[in-house]
């Protein structure tokens, strides 16, 4: 059996079953018993939990992540690293995986890759705007629900994931979907989230993805040498501006994908709204303008340093396909052997009329170059002299000087001849936060309209470690505003407590002691008070006593209180319930239950007597008690067995005994009845 099987994991997940294996975690199924609902507990395998940086750097993107808060992304509620387990909390989804659901359905059809891929990449973009990167974006980390709606989970583990970066068979599910920049072990930003979305939207398209291998490291050298076939030549019915819109964001380069999640999402609310779309792609690479083709097979890497020397396209394997309108159609064997009858009947004709035209072109030939030559010559003085060589400078625009100067959108706005890209952030004691540090290329340097700026940008001072004060117990408004004024960020959340009043801390995160740094968030867990679970109170009068515990047990009642009677019925049958049947009752108040100890109980006469005897005695009074109750009840006393009223009288609220006067023989039975439901029985010896 499991080791966590059964377990409570902070006072409050129980453990009930597993629900998921990966390479590093195993996911389980939990309950909070804190605020009573089913949560997904990802607990990391003991290899990964025992290095210690690991589980610093597992808790500090955790804690980042559960600020996330989007339709379309796994909600994280907790994140927590002790010696025992090292777990996050996230909710718990009631579905399948993208790639569960993929390998049912085989080729999903563009409409439904389009749905799927529009909410991934909105849930891309509100992340990338909270500056978390996922770097694992693969169909196993996307949910699809019973509504068709997704969410994407595990954003930002997979930056602590990444530690080791050896593409071992656990790196095997990812590396299909890794950026050529992860594969080479670079630099990643957004737009590598961007990648391996491309790739997931080839799969869902061509049934595959577009690279594999043998190992992890085969396929990783796919991902950076390029050159995937388009995914229309294994599903004809790929629509042009879809099919553009996953090769744009599989670009080899970073540069020439789609800048950002929002961007992407432009074009495919664009193609939402025209299929028959297509789109105009260009690009900057080397100085040289390019457009991403709209049909045909791309160049593969080989292709391309073929041409890069050449100036020509060699003709490829794979064009065995062309692109019309929206779809692929294959050229039969029949139709390329007719083309080629032609081409070569045409060939023999020119051939034989090259041949007695030959020495003829060569001289034209000899007197046009001479003539070209000369022209040529004439053209570049005229323009040496007029001017014109020296118009290429007009493109070029001298780079502005931002070292020194404030990042802000406005910046952005006032430089248009320029993209201002940014490099990760670091702290600097010397320069204030927001303030730009270097940049790329240098200020007054020449460059050409629409070049690249990188700059890097100030966090100011690193923050000074400190330990958190101890605030359980205190006031929470009070804690607010003394963390506030330290220059943390507190937030607060409520939860129940029977240990501490309404608006005192009961705990904080990180908690007391914890080693903490200026500006950093603070939670400040505020009790509300005792947890109130009222449910309907059941009727155990007349169970056995074992069938009564169970039942009160299951439905969460914590403080019941078992007392033996005396009273006719059968030994451990229930006769007394201290709360009515059907009543509302807080599952952590008393309720008194009594059930039947076998032994009778006599009530002996205070009238003289000598010997028993069946003669009537004169009536004597006799004290009974009953259950107390805040409110009036009707208490009717029959014959023992039957369901003649001998007596009925009415309880006055508070009231624990009653008085009736009897009159009798022998031994006699009564059965008392609240409100017309059966209480106990009481037995009388009357004496003669």
């Amino acid at each position: 059996m499991d080791q966590y099987i059964g377990r409570l994991l902070d006072g409050r997940y129980e453990i009930l079953e597993i629900i998921g294996t990966g390479g590093m975690a195993v996911v389980y199924k939990a309950r909070c018993h804190r605020l009573n609902r089913l949560v997904a507990i990802k607990i990391l395998k003991d290899e990964f939990a025992r290095d210690e940086e690991f589980r610093r750097r597992f808790r500090a993107e955790g804690e980042a992540v559960a600020m996330l808060s989007h339709p379309n992304i796994v909600q994280v509620y907790d994140v927590s690293t002790s010696d025992s387990a090292n777990f996050i909390v996230m909710e718990l989804i009631d579905g399948i995986s993208l790639k569960e659901y993929m390998e049912k359905k085989g080729v999903l059809n563009w409409k439904e890759t389009l749905h799927f891929s529009l909410q991934i990449a909105k849930g891309l973009e509100h992340a990338h705007s909270r500056g978390i990167i996922h770097r694992d974006i693969k169909p196993h980390n996307i949910m699809v629900l019973k509504n068709g709606s997704v969410k994407v989970m595990d954003f930002g583990i997979a930056r602590v994931m990444n530690k080791s970066n050896t593409l071992t068979k656990e790196a095997l599910g990812s590396v299909h979907y890794i950026s050529p920049e992860q594969a080479k072990g670079g630099y990643t930003d957004n737009r590598s989230d961007l990648y391996s979305l491309g790739v997931v939207m080839y799969e869902m398209m061509a049934g595959r993805p577009p690279y594999d291998g043998e190992s992890a490291v085969s396929v990783a050298i796919q991902h950076i040498n390029g050159g995937a076939p388009l995914p229309s030549s294994y599903n004809p019915n790929l629509p042009t501006g879809l099919e553009q819109i996953i090769m744009k964001a599989m670009a080899l380069e970073a540069r020439d994908r789609y800048v950002s999640a929002t961007e992407m999402l432009q074009d495919m609310e664009e193609f939402r709204k025209n299929p028959a779309i297509v789109f105009d792609y260009h690009t900057l690479l080397d100085d040289a303008t390019r457009k991403i083709p709209t049909a045909g097979i791309p160049m593969t890497t080989a292709e391309k340093k073929v041409r890069s020397r050449t100036g020509e396209r060699p003709v490829s394997q794979q064009t065995g396909q062309r692109r019309t309108g929206t779809a692929s159609r294959p050229v039969t064997a029949q139709r390329d052997s007719d083309i080629v009858s032609r081409v070569q009947q045409r060939h023999r004709q020119e051939q034989k009329k090259k041949d007695n035209e030959r020495s003829r072109v060569a001289t034209t030939a000899v007197v046009i170059c001479s003539a070209v030559a000369v022209f040529a010559i004439i053209v570049f003085l005229i323009a040496l002299f007029s001017g014109a060589l020296l118009d290429q400078e007009k493109d070029t625009v001298e780079v502005p000087y931002l070292t020194g100067g404030l990042y802000s959108e406005a910046l952005v706005e006032a430089h248009p001849d320029f993209n201002i890209r940014l490099l990760p952030q670091q702290y600097n004691e010397n320069h204030p936060k927001d303030e730009i540090i270097s940049q790329e290329p240098v200020g007054g340097s020449k460059v050409q309209r629409g070049s690249d700026i990188w700059i890097t940008v100030s966090m100011g001072p690193e923050p000074e470690v400190k330990k958190l004060d101890n605030f359980v117990g205190a006031d929470a408004e009070e804690a607010y505003k003394l963390l506030d004024s330290q220059g943390f960020k507190p937030l607060k959340k409520k939860e129940a407590s029977y240990v501490y009043e309404a608006g005192v801390v009961t705990r904080t995160d990180p908690a007391a002691d914890s080693e903490v740094t200026v500006g950093q968030t603070i939670y400040i867990y505020v009790s509300t008070g005792p947890e109130v679970v009222e449910v309907s109170m059941p009727n155990v009068v007349g169970l056995e006593l074992e069938r009564a515990r169970e039942l009160l047990t299951q439905m969460g009642f914590t403080n019941v209180r078992y007392e033996p009677t005396e009273s006719s019925r059968p030994q451990n049958e229930v006769v007394y319930q201290s709360v009515n049947k059907n009543e509302a009752v807080d599952v952590s108040a008393e309720v008194i239950v009594q059930y039947s100890s076998g032994v009778a109980e006599t009530v002996e006469s205070t009238q003289p007597s000598e010997t028993d005897s069946d003669v009537t005695v004169p009536p004597f009074g006799v004290s009974w008690v009953v259950p107390e109750s805040d409110e009036e009840y009707q208490l009717d006393v029959c014959m023992g067995g039957t369901s003649e009223v001998l007596f009925s009288k009415l309880i006055p609220p508070g009231a624990k005994t009653v008085i009736f006067d009897l009159t009798g023989s022998g031994t006699v039975y009564y059965d008392l009845y609240i409100d017309g439901e059966f209480l106990e029985t009481k037995k009388v010896v009357f004496s003669s």
